[in-house]
């Protein structure tokens, strides 16, 4: 389910964000223009972590909100974080994802997006985007993509893959690591986990 949750946030959006382009038309067209990318380069669809890694950075991580996601997903233990403790969550939780996004995209097997009917207000400035990814054999797999305007942009700050949401899915875990060692306690193990995945992606390329 987590490879799920991060293809979905993977190729949600990678291009420049213009204020006048609706929310689901900038979901398509982006999630289109990465899809396509991941498809025609032989790099990623031999498993490449560094290429994908490298259009994860170029394309995705700028329309994040990873502020937002990371407070969401620390939940109220998050008002217990000094400024600095805040942003270095935000940080390590920011790489957590990216390095489980890469993964993702390199397990792409042609998986199919269908976009759902979307309505908006002129002055709605959180908006939901429902898509759905359908998969030869398999039932299709809901999603639901949470956009906020701010700044004149779109971001992502929440992503919804059959019922369960990218940042609460760290909650508990989470909410478990800060009674057990605090809030460092917490960064500590993002890190030590990013550290590991570091690892286990730098042996797969080797391979």
């Amino acid at each position: 389910m987590k490879k799920l949750l991060a293809f979905a946030a993977a190729v949600c959006l990678a291009l420049p964000v213009f204020a006048q382009q609706a929310p689901n038309d900038l979901v398509q067209h982006v999630t289109d223009e990465v899809l396509d990318v991941v498809r025609k380069d032989r790099d990623i669809q031999n498993g490449s972590t560094a290429k994908v890694m490298e259009l994860v950075d170029q394309k995705v991580l700028p329309h994040f909100n990873f502020t937002r996601m990371t407070a969401l997903a620390v939940g109220k233990d998050w008002r217990k974080a000094s400024p600095q403790q805040q942003q270095q969550l935000a940080d390590q939780f920011k790489t957590l994802l990216v390095r489980t996004y890469a993964n993702a995209l390199t397990s792409y097997s042609n998986q199919k997006v269908v976009y759902k009917p979307f309505k908006m207000k002129p002055e709605d400035t959180d908006v939901l985007v429902r898509t759905e990814i359908q998969q030869p054999g398999n039932k299709p797999i809901g999603l639901d993509y949470n956009l906020e305007f701010k700044n004149n942009e779109w971001k992502v700050y929440d992503v919804t893959v059959a019922g369960i949401s990218l940042v609460t899915n760290y909650r508990d875990q989470f909410a478990q690591e800060v009674r057990n060692g605090g809030i460092d306690g917490l960064i500590a193990s993002i890190a030590a986990k990013n550290r590991s995945l570091e690892a286990n992606q730098a042996k797969s390329e080797k391979k």
